[in-house]
C-alpha cells in the first residue's frame, strides 16, 4: 500500500537528521529555500519524483526504501554519520559514502535478480575488549589473524586474492575512487550485509596496497561489527582501532611461521649461536657453532623476495620483518632509505620477478559488477537504460558498453525488459 504524505514527510525528516544534515544544507544542495524543505518535512508541500530522487541520494537511501511499507530509521550510512558526525561537512567523503552505499545496493539487487545467495552464517565475530594500549591492540590483531587463518585452513602459505577470501565468507567487496586520505571503509546493512570498499586511486593506492586494505577492512568485519560501520583514514592510523586492523592485516598476509620458514630458506634468520646436546645414554656432550659474522643480516634483495612471495609491498614486508625480530631499528632505517632511493624497484626488475599471482588474481571490481549487469540484461531482468546507469557507476563509457552489447548479440536498442526463454 502507498504511504501518506505525512508519513513521507516524517521519513524525510528522520533520514536527514540521521545524516546530521540541517535543512539549510539540504536546501543549498537542492537549490531551494530552507522554508521549502521545512514544508516538505511538515507534509505541507508535495515532493516531486525528481526531488525525492535527489533527497534519497543525499541521504544515502534507496528511493524504494523511503516509499516502502516499513521504514528503518537508521541504515548503514546513518550509522556512519552517527559514529563520524564530522563527515557531514566533508563533501568529498559524503560523495564517496553515497557512491559506496549505492553500489552496495546495486550489487545486492543484481545478485538477488540472478538468484545468487550469500552464506553469512559462517562469518565469525571475534569478541575482544577495547584495547587499552597500542601493544594490546597489536596483540589482539595478530591473535585474530592467526585464529582466522586456522578457521579458514589457510596454513602458513601466502594468501590467494584477499578480496576473493572475503567474498567466499559472504562479504561483498568493491574498489572505488575514494579521497586520497581514505584507504577503505566497511558498512554493515541488513539489506547489503557486510560490505568492504577499498580505495583504488593510483598511484597512492596501488594493487598491493589495496590487497593490504582488504585485509585491514576484514579485521573490522570480524572484530568491529557492533560499530555498524568504520571509515579508515590514513591520518588516524595511530588510533587503537586502526592499529589493531593494521596488525591483523600484516599477520593475515604474512603469518609468523610462514615468514620464518621463507627467511630460513634464504639462508637467513638463524640465531647468533646454535647449540645441541648430544646424549649417549650416559651424559650429554654440548656442540656449538656460530654463523659467520654478517651472514644472517637481511639485505634489500632478501626483502624484495619476501615481499614478492607474500604479495605485499616492500614497506609492509620491512615492518613485518622488524616486528618479527629479523631486523633491528637501525637495519630497518637503512633498508627504508634504500627503498626510498629506488633500490627495491631496481632489484625487482633485475631479478625478473613477475607480478605475483596473488596480487594480480583479481581485476578491478567493475569486471564482476558489469558481468552481473550484463547477465541480468540478457535475462531480461533489467532494461538497457538501467544497464547504462550501472556502467556509469563504475565509469564504463557508453560507447564501450554499446560495443560489447553489439559484439555479444545483445545490442537491442529498446528499454523493455526481455525475458530469456
Amino acid at each position: 500500500m502507498s504511504i501518506s504524505k505525512e508519513e513521507l514527510a516524517r521519513r524525510l525528516r528522520a533520514a536527514r537528521e540521521a545524516c546530521h544534515l540541517t535543512q539549510e544544507e539540504i536546501a543549498l544542495r537542492l537549490g531551494v529555500s530552507r522554508s521549502t524543505i521545512a514544508q516538505m518535512e511538515g507534509g505541507k508541500r508535495a515532493v516531486s519524483s525528481l526531488e525525492l530522487d535527489k533527497l534519497a541520494y543525499l541521504y544515502g537511501r534507496d528511493i524504494r526504501v523511503l516509499l516502502a511499507d516499513e521504514f528503518r530509521e537508521e541504515d548503514a550510512l546513518a550509522a556512519l554519520f552517527r559514529l563520524h558526525p564530522e563527515v557531514s561537512q566533508k563533501e568529498d567523503i559524503l560523495a564517496a559514502l553515497r557512491e559506496s552505499v549505492g553500489l552496495g545496493r546495486e550489487v545486492t539487487n543484481l545478485e538477488r535478480l540472478l538468484g545468487i545467495e550469500r552464506d553469512r552464517a559462517a562469518l565469525p565475530l571475534y569478541l575482544v575488549r577495547p584495547a587499552q594500549s597500542r601493544w594490546q591492540a597489536v596483540r589482539q590483531g595478530e591473535h585474530a589473524a592467526l585464529e582466522e587463518r586456522r578457521r579458514l585452513q589457510l596454513g602458513d602459505a601466502p594468501l590467494p586474492d584477499v578480496a576473493e577470501v572475503l567474498e567466499s565468507q559472504g562479504v561483498r567487496t568493491a574498489q572505488l575512487l575514494l579521497p586520497e586520505d581514505l584507504s577503505g571503509l566497511t558498512l554493515f546493512d541488513p539489506e547489503i550485509g557486510p560490505f568492504v570498499v577499498v580505495n583504488n586511486r593510483e598511484p597512492g593506492h596501488s594493487r598491493l596496497r589495496r590487497r593490504f586494505s582488504h585485509a585491514h577492512e576484514y579485521c573490522h568485519v570480524l572484530l568491529d561489527r557492533e560499530q555498524k560501520g568504520t571509515i579508515s583514514w590514513t591520518s588516524e592510523r595511530d588510533t587503537f582501532l586502526e592499529v589493531r586492523a593494521n596488525a591483523f592485516a600484516a599477520a593475515f598476509l604474512m603469518p609468523r611461521a610462514g615468514v620464518q620458514d621463507f627467511v630460513r630458506g634464504l639462508g637467513k634468520g638463524l640465531v647468533s649461536r646454535l647449540q645441541a646436546d648430544i646424549f649417549d645414554e650416559e651424559e650429554a656432550e654440548p656442540v656449538q657453532t656460530r654463523p659467520d659474522a654478517g651472514t644472517q643480516t637481511l639485505q634489500m634483495h632478501d626483502v624484495v623476495l619476501v615481499a614478492h612471495h607474500f604479495a605485499v609491498s616492500r614497506l609492509a614486508a620491512l615492518f613485518r620483518l622488524k616486528n618479527l625480530g629479523f631486523l633491528t631499528q637501525p637495519e630497518l632505517d637503512a633498508l627504508k632509505q634504500q627503498e626510498c632511493d629506488g633500490v627495491g624497484r631496481k632489484l625487482e626488475r633485475l631479478l625478473g620477478l613477475p607480478e605475483s599471482e596473488a596480487a594480480a588474481a583479481r581485476g578491478e571490481f567493475r569486471h564482476r559488477f558489469l558481468a552481473l549487469g550484463l547477465e541480468a540484461f540478457r535475462r531480461g531482468e533489467i532494461t538497457r537504460s538501467k544497464l547504462r546507469e550501472l556502467a556509469e557507476m563504475v565509469r564504463a563509457s557508453p560507447p564501450e558498453l554499446d560495443d560489447v552489447l553489439a559484439l555479444s548479440g545483445l545490442g537491442v536498442d529498446d528499454d523493455v525488459p526481455r525475458r530469456v526463454r
